[in-house]
Formats: structure tokens, C-alpha cells, sequence
């Protein structure tokens, strides 16, 4: 990435902030992410850790799509994948945790990691996010794969 384009993903980042100006400035002088509130520009749907990696690489071989802006947290062992705002989506499953209007998620810099947690892929800055029916289906084949792989693993 070009030195423009990681300031124009920090610009696009930041504008989620209450106080852009302050979250840049945390971002740039402090040692974690900064809290940002979902549901304006984007929402987040957190998976767990197993699940998000595998759907991520379901996503990766879609020649069309490249996969938008995911996050990492790996402490908590999961992944949150930044989506188009939708105050009506219903997502469902075990683990899952869809946070839009009224939630708000600790965000690193897009240049680097912060504690634990780290951009798997940053935002670009377009305002690009990964649509929510190929994440769907993806993470439907990975919870599909995973229920075949669990009895191996216990032999």
C-alpha cells in the first residue's frame, strides 16, 4: 500500500469517530485501538476465530471479490468482518455477534497492530466492506466444514 492510500484508509477509518482529530492523534501517540462506534459506516459481524480464518479463505478464492476490511482479536480468539450497515439483518448461528448502531468496537490503526489486535486485511480507504451474501455463504461452507473436520479431531 502507497503512503496515500494508508492515509486515505486512516481518513475513512477515523471519520467513524466521534472526534476524528483525537482518534488519529490516539492512534499516532497511544498503544491500542480506539473505541468506534458501528452502524453509521459500517457494522462488524464477530466470529469465532476458526470460523472467520476459514470463511476468510473461502472468500480469498473468489477471483471477483477481494475481501473487505478484517480485523483480528487475538486474545479473544476471534474475527470481525466490517460490513455494510443494516439495522435489519438477522444474523444467526452459534457464536456469532452481529454489532451495528449502538455498538461500539475497539479499532487499531490501519498501519499496525495494537495489543491483540491486528488487521488481517486493512481497510483501503474506498469504503469498501465485504458484502453480507457472499460472507454469508461463506461462512455457511466453513461452519459446514468445520462439523466434518470436529469428529476427526476428537479420534
Amino acid at each position: 500500500m502507497t503512503n496515500a492510500m494508508w492515509m486515505q484508509s486512516v481518513e475513512w477509518l477515523a471519520a467513524a469517530a466521534r472526534d476524528p482529530r483525537a482518534c488519529k492523534w490516539e492512534w499516532d501517540h497511544g498503544n491500542g485501538g480506539v473505541l468506534l462506534e458501528a452502524g453509521r459506516f459500517w457494522d462488524v459481524l464477530s466470529v469465532p476465530e476458526p470460523l472467520g480464518l476459514l470463511a476468510l479463505d473461502i472468500l480469498w478464492c473468489e477471483p471477483l471479490q477481494v475481501p473487505g476490511p478484517t480485523l483480528v482479536d487475538c486474545a479473544a480468539h476471534r474475527v470481525g468482518f466490517f460490513l455494510p450497515p443494516d439495522p435489519a439483518s438477522r444474523w444467526e448461528g452459534s457464536g456469532l455477534r452481529h454489532l451495528g448502531k449502538g455498538s461500539w468496537v475497539a479499532v487499531p490503526p490501519p498501519y499496525r497492530s495494537a495489543g491483540f489486535l491486528e488487521w488481517i486485511i486493512p481497510p483501503d480507504g474506498t469504503g469498501a466492506l465485504h458484502p453480507a451474501l457472499p460472507l454469508e455463504l461463506a461462512l455457511r461452507q466453513a461452519n459446514g466444514t468445520l462439523a466434518v473436520l470436529a469428529p476427526l479431531s476428537e479420534e
